[in-house]
């Protein structure tokens, strides 16, 4: 069957086919592209379950009415706190996984979700760019660096519980910018689609001044459109429901209005960690530009003679490609806002004491990659150079090491 993806598509009988005409809408190809991506996220670990389940655990938790888990040993990162045990990764994820768990109990497979989401978030991604007005060839070389390129396609294979929140944030960050970028953003779903991104990863609060002007504004166009008031009251009306939810969550489970989380955790991190202090810390920075920018894999004299380190790699080495991020000049609020966004939801991983720990690439650089992702469009918008294909493709098959590395020397026994 011929697959038609032009405007004019049709049957010999004048009628566009019903395949067809799925297809010629914004909708049907970014459904295939999320389709694809769901296949290719599935295929190399069958979907094997994970033994980092912490959603799951606290999924059950919401369904007997509590914030603790049953825990079942270190391997799952809980702190202790009031003689309980709590996770302390972001909530959504686990909400997401709630009618599952319903239905199957502790036996939930976790990273279906993951892969579910990579697949939204590759479908998004793919809406963007036609919202740019991308050629479709642009848009696949782009899309597959968004999905492949990056630790998106790695950490959603896995599905562990680290990874799953940043599956779900990616996911939801670019539903939001994919909204920003279309023709007449919506307020609401900007913000429904921001407040599930900040419940995944909590960083991406960061970003809120740029999203909350940007749907006032009308969205990254080059002229703001009319409406403004209305948008910004619709989204600030869902952002302060999800804040008012989050508060309560915190009081909950610490005593006080923010997360403590985090900190509390870095007090119990017996390796890492200690007993006073913040988490965050200015004398982290050189470690963290390190991480980001500089740390080679390692090399060996066997094959595959090239290897991930376990504690992760430059992004110069796994996603070079990001450097037509650079290349990006216009609409000039549009670069500007995806740089301002991506340097504040960059700075709280900047300043943490660990740069990730256990991971290929830098997975903690999915928390902003989708702005860079926007800036990337931009560029390809007048120009999408021979050598960002070459990176591009490069990038794809440092993912594909990391895969096969992590489910064949990291995780064997998925392969059993």
């Amino acid at each position: 069957m011929r697959i038609a993806l032009r405007s004019d598509a049709a049957t010999p009988g004048g009628e566009v086919g019903s395949d067809q005409w799925f297809l010629r809408t914004a909708l049907g190809r970014s459904v295939l592209a999320g389709a694809i991506a769901v296949a290719l996220t599935a295929l190399p670990s069958r979907v094997a379950p994970t033994r980092y389940n912490n959603y799951v655990l606290f999924a059950e938790a919401l369904l007997h009415r509590r914030l603790w888990i049953d825990w079942p040993g270190p391997i799952i990162d809980a702190v202790l706190w009031n003689g309980q045990r709590y996770i302390v990764n972001d909530p959504v994820p686990g909400l997401l996984l709630v009618p599952l768990v319903a239905a199957f109990g502790t036996a939930t497979n976790q990273t279906v979700l993951a892969v579910v989401l990579a697949g939204v978030a590759s479908g998004a991604a793919w809406r963007l760019t036609e919202n740019f007005g991308l050629p479709l060839g642009r848009s696949l070389v782009l899309v597959a660096f968004f999905f492949a390129g990056t630790d998106l396609w790695w950490g959603s294979t896995l599905g562990d519980v680290w990874f799953l929140a940043q599956t779900s944030a990616v996911a939801f960050l670019t539903l939001a910018l994919a909204q920003l970028t279309g023709k007449t953003p919506r307020g609401a779903l900007v913000g429904l689609a921001y407040a599930l991104a900040v419940g995944s990863r909590f960083t991406l609060v960061m970003a809120l001044p740029v999203i909350a002007y940007a749907t006032y504004r009308g969205g990254f166009g080059a002229a703001a459109s009319g409406g403004g008031a209305r948008r910004l009251t619709a989204f600030a009306i869902v952002c302060g429901v999800f804040a008012a939810v989050w508060v309560w969550y915190n009081q909950a489970r610490w005593g006080v209005w923010y997360d403590r989380g985090h900190t509390i955790f870095f007090h119990q991190d017996a390796q890492a960690g200690a007993a006073i202090g913040s988490p965050f810390s200015w004398h982290n920075i050189p470690m963290q530009l390190q991480s980001f920018l500089l740390t080679p894999p390692l090399l060996s004299d066997q094959a595959p003679f090239v290897i991930p380190s376990f504690k992760g790699t430059a992004l110069t080495y796994t996603s070079p490609a990001l450097l037509l991020a650079f290349f990006a000049r216009r609409p000039r609020f549009a670069v500007r806002a995806m740089w301002a966004a991506t340097a504040l939801v960059a700075a709280p991983s900047l300043l943490y004491y660990v740069n990730g720990a256990s991971q290929f690439g830098m997975r903690h650089a999915l928390d902003f990659e989708p702005f860079l992702f926007v800036l990337m469009v931009l560029a390809a918008r007048v120009e999408l150079p021979r050598w960002s294909v070459y990176l591009t493709v490069y990038s794809i098959g440092m993912s594909v090491l990391g895969i096969w590395y992590w489910l064949a020397v990291i995780r064997p026994e998925v392969f059993g």
